[in-house]
């Protein structure tokens, strides 16, 4: 079970080695929105956390709650999942393996071998790369550390949303980009409805959203801007009752809506973020999310690997 309990266990195990991340208060008037000019909102800045994104709290909660056999650690990954198991497996002195699909970008590929972790590049989709590193631990006998559907790793990524109720408590909506799940899920199983927690999707990655509509996990288009960060074929099944319950919209936004997000955070912020880590974001500059009256707004900033000058 992935709750308040089981997060706060996992905040005390990991708490040697994330970074509690900073959030930063601007008003609608900071960012351009006419329309919400006093809107309250919090930037929850998970781009400055270790090996760039959020990821490493689901992959230390995992890796500290199970012992690692002599074969180390196995994972398959876009890019920051991968850099993450390979940034905890390195500080706490374990081997790793990490599937990549081909489309991942050089600079997360360049990342993850950094940290001293054997990097394989397979097939065309994160899909691809899952099926290879499955067959790979099955022969090896390694700890698999999933990328999203592992109550021990939602549980890891709930810690975001602990952190962000310390910081910001009155917030009433709460915007969180997903792919396969992992990090919305553990938010959602943290706020538990008590404030919205709102699912942001490219429209080209429409997984949570075809889910839920489906009412069950269902294969989903992948591509765009944001797939090498968002791009799961269908969502976990761990966190799928979590967001039936507990997430309260799937909005979609396009490509175009990234990339202006990503710029606006630039100029008005200098926050450097890659297109997973500016979908949350888009949602509100491109009037997909409308705050209702009286919101008070969390935006989760989800990571940042990416080339800098792709940015401006």
């Amino acid at each position: 079970m992935v709750d308040r309990a089981s997060i706060a266990r996992a905040a005390a195990r990991t708490s040697l080695y994330v970074r509690h991340t900073p959030v930063l208060r601007a008003t609608g008037r900071d960012l351009g929105l006419a329309d919400h000019p006093e809107l309250p909102v919090s930037l929850k800045l998970e781009l400055l956390q270790h090996a760039g994104s959020f990821k490493p709290r689901g992959a230390f909660n995992r890796m500290l709650s199970e012992t690692a056999p002599a074969a180390g650690v196995i994972a398959a990954s876009g890019g920051n999942h991968g850099a993450a198991v390979a940034y905890a497996a390195h500080q706490l002195g374990i081997s790793a393996e990490i599937f990549v699909p081909a489309a991942t970008p050089a600079a997360k590929v360049s990342r993850i071998a950094s940290y001293g972790a054997r990097v394989i590049e397979v097939g065309e989709t994160y899909a691809e790369a899952l099926a290879a590193c499955q067959e790979r631990q099955r022969e090896t006998g390694a700890l698999d550390v999933h990328a999203y559907d592992h109550p021990d790793v939602l549980a890891g990524q709930g810690t975001v949303a602990r952190e962000f109720e310390q910081d910001a408590p009155d917030l009433t909506h709460i915007l969180v980009a997903t792919g396969g799940g992992g990090l919305i899920g553990g938010m959602a199983a943290w706020y538990a409805g008590s404030a919205t927690v709102v699912s942001v999707e490219p429209e080209a990655c429409p997984t949570l959203h075809d889910a839920l509509r489906a009412g069950r996990p269902v294969p989903a288009s992948v591509g765009g801007l944001a797939a090498d960060s968002l791009g799961a074929r269908q969502v976990g099944g761990v966190m799928f009752p979590i967001a039936q319950r507990f997430v309260g919209a799937a909005v979609l936004v396009s490509d175009a809506a990234i990339r202006d997000a990503r710029r606006l955070l630039w100029e008005r912020f200098r926050l450097v973020t890659e297109p997973g880590g500016a979908t949350a974001a888009a949602a509100l500059l491109s009037g997909r999310f409308q705050p209702p009256p009286g919101a008070r707004l969390g935006v989760l900033i989800c990571g940042g690997n990416t080339d800098p000058g792709s940015v401006a």
